[in-house]
């Protein structure tokens, strides 16, 4: 079990908290890893990188999953590719960083990008991202995602069907599925009929809950206290003998209790089922 902070983004990023007490938190919490942001990185320096790996590593913790945001779904040709090269650049640092997987997400929902093609960017540009991945042992893992701060615009792929198409087109590719249990219930949809259509390509799971259905981006809640159904999603993936990684994205906002909460919830709901 691992996690990612989005609770901490904060202060991560204007460097409050470090990423070694990140990791010290987490393995205070009883994690088994960690999870990191590629925005939470203030530089690309070698130096820089060799120190955050160090402070890391000191802890114990290793680095399970990172995530990024690559724009596959841009209308620009020329930004598309810049999109692409910035996408090998976090497979290499992943790599780095010592990450099992690196969470990608297919776009945003530009409005001068037509479906149909824009579903055929974002296939392309992954199967394209999956040769470097397997050259730096890196496994890339596709989310449809709500809407983060990086971006403009909502999630190319919120839609069921837009979300499905892309999956079906990499299947062929090296890359998984993340399955992320808040963003249908986020996005108005039911959770246990999309984990149903792509149970058999999930690889690694962001255990997330929401307050709040039908919104752009998840309503902060602490994990099993929102309206995801955690035991029947779970009781789901181990009757598929799921054994990969449940990677808990915490954004409750309530510190230090938020994540141990959430571990230990997580690990509950788990065994119980």
């Amino acid at each position: 079990m691992s996690c990612l902070p989005v609770s901490f983004f904060g202060d991560l990023s204007r460097e409050t908290m470090s990423l070694k007490q990140w990791a010290q938190m987490a393995a205070d919490a009883g994690l088994d890893g960690i999870d990191l942001s590629v925005m939470l990185l203030k530089n690309h320096t070698p130096v820089y990188l060799k120190q955050i790996r160090q402070e890391i590593e000191s802890t114990g913790m290793p680095v399970i999953m990172m995530a990024t945001y690559p724009d596959c779904s841009h209308p620009d040709p020329l930004q598309r590719q810049r999109e692409l090269e910035f996408l090998r650049h976090d497979i290499a640092l992943s790599s780095y960083l010592g990450a099992k997987y690196l969470r990608i997400v297919a776009g945003q929902a530009h409005p001068e990008t037509p479906t149909a093609e824009g579903i055929q960017w974002v296939i392309d540009a992954f199967k394209q991202a999956s040769l470097v991945a397997e050259k730096f042992a890196v496994q890339l893992v596709y989310e449809n995602h709500s809407k983060p701060g990086a971006w403009e615009y909502a999630d190319f792929s919120q839609a069921t069907e837009i979300f499905t198409a892309i999956a079906e087109g990499i299947q062929e590719t090296g890359i998984g599925l993340n399955f992320d249990t808040a963003n249908p219930q986020v996005y108005g949809d039911d959770p246990l009929s999309l984990l149903e259509r792509c149970i058999d390509q999930i690889v690694t799971i962001h255990v997330a809950d929401t307050a709040e259905a039908g919104k752009l981006v998840p309503v902060p809640s602490v994990i099993g206290e929102g309206l995801v159904p955690l035991p029947d999603i779970f009781r789901r993936l181990k009757q598929q003998h799921f054994d990969g990684w449940l990677c808990i994205e915490e954004a409750s906002r309530t510190g230090a209790e938020g994540v141990r909460k959430a571990v230990q919830c997580v690990r509950q709901t788990w065994n119980a089922v």
